[in-house]
């Protein structure tokens, strides 16, 4: 687990990869964002802007959250306090995602001397390396606890 003292600006941290298959690209979308293009093959073929199947962007966020969570183990928690995404491509059935973390900011707390802001630019790319999710998030990341005398 990682603590406050763990982790400088600049850090990175890289996560396995992971596909999203057709048939849970389906799942999602009928579960959660059921919309044509995330449904139907046929009928996304000749949608304006995707041109084909693509999962919802909120399924490419989802797995970002599961692969930050693998790749970069705060202590107590991914605890956000704000993002900001951005989808500028979409996620299509077969891509292999891959999760990259830079620490752009640490600023600790003025209140609080016991932890910090911490802001992170993670990007999802897919096996060609195309972005297809990128978001600024803001955590709040503890220090360490003092050792028990």
């Amino acid at each position: 687990m990682l603590y406050l003292e763990d982790i400088k600006v600049g850090d990175r941290f890289i996560s396995r990869e992971y596909e999203m298959t057709l048939e849970e690209i389906k799942q999602f979308a009928q579960a959660y964002d059921p919309q044509v293009f995330h449904l139907d093959e046929d009928q996304a073929k000749n949608h304006p802007i995707f041109q084909g199947l693509a999962a919802s962007g909120w399924h490419t966020a989802a797995v970002t959250m599961r692969l930050w969570t693998e790749c970069f183990p705060v202590a107590n928690g991914l605890v956000g306090s704000e993002s900001s995404l951005r989808w500028p491509r979409p996620t299509r059935p077969g891509d292999l995602l891959h999760v990259e973390v830079e620490i752009t900011a640490i600023a600790p707390s003025k209140s609080k001397t016991d932890r910090a802001i911490v802001t992170y630019v993670t990007q999802a790319l897919n096996q060609h390396g195309d972005v297809l999710f990128i978001s600024t998030t803001k955590i709040i990341v503890f220090k360490k606890e003092p050792l028990a005398g």
